[in-house]
């Protein structure tokens, strides 16, 4: 990693812009290929994820590694995962946007080092970040955004794919969607 991806851990660690700072475990910074050239970026942390410090490791994460490792997409190969919202929200609810807010510049930060040429926002609340406030996952996942000189797609949260395993396959046709755009504008090898 560059020593300003570094410092930026850091920074991100010692953070305390919100009162989540007061009930994490672990600031869940995130994780992958810091020059990869597709970033996903989920809502916050759960409570796996906060033990852990590493994004997307419950039963969720291992959802979407299966999915993504169908079109050759690995957290230690090329992709990289972060969420809008470095600490767990206590039960696990959305994230406020004043939350939301507090981390933005960190995101923002890293999504300037990273650069990538794709965005996955993956459920609801990303995509709503990223996309707009009036994207509707269940309507819209799978269509392509520009936003600030990249390509943005929303897709369906893995929790959600559990909690009704009939959008899977729906979810895999957006992952096809997605290889094809990795095929057509990236320049690394998938």
């Amino acid at each position: 990693m560059s020593e300003s991806f570094i410092s930026l851990q850091k920074e991100v660690q010692c953070c305390i812009a919100c009162p989540l700072s007061q009930t994490r475990k672990n600031v869940v910074f995130g994780m992958g290929v810091e020059t990869a050239e597709v970033l996903f970026i989920g809502e916050a942390p759960g409570a796996q994820e906060d033990d852990q410090g590493l994004p997307f490791v419950g039963r969720s994460g291992q959802l979407l590694d299966k999915l993504l490792s169908c079109i050759d997409l690995y957290r230690d190969k090329n992709i990289y995962i972060a969420n809008i919202i470095k600490c767990r929200p206590p039960e696990n609810r959305d994230p406020l946007p004043e939350e939301q807010s507090a981390c933005a510049k960190h995101l923002a930060r890293q999504i300037e080092y990273i650069n990538p040429k794709i965005i996955v926002c993956v459920g609801r609340i990303a995509a709503k970040r990223f996309i707009g406030e009036d994207f509707k996952v269940t309507t819209e996942h799978g269509k392509w955004f520009e936003q600030n000189g990249r390509l943005v797609m929303g897709t369906f949260h893995p929790a959600a794919l559990l909690r009704n395993p009939n959008l899977k396959p729906v979810a895999f046709d957006d992952c096809l969607l997605l290889r094809d755009k990795i095929n057509e504008i990236c320049t690394h090898t998938y």
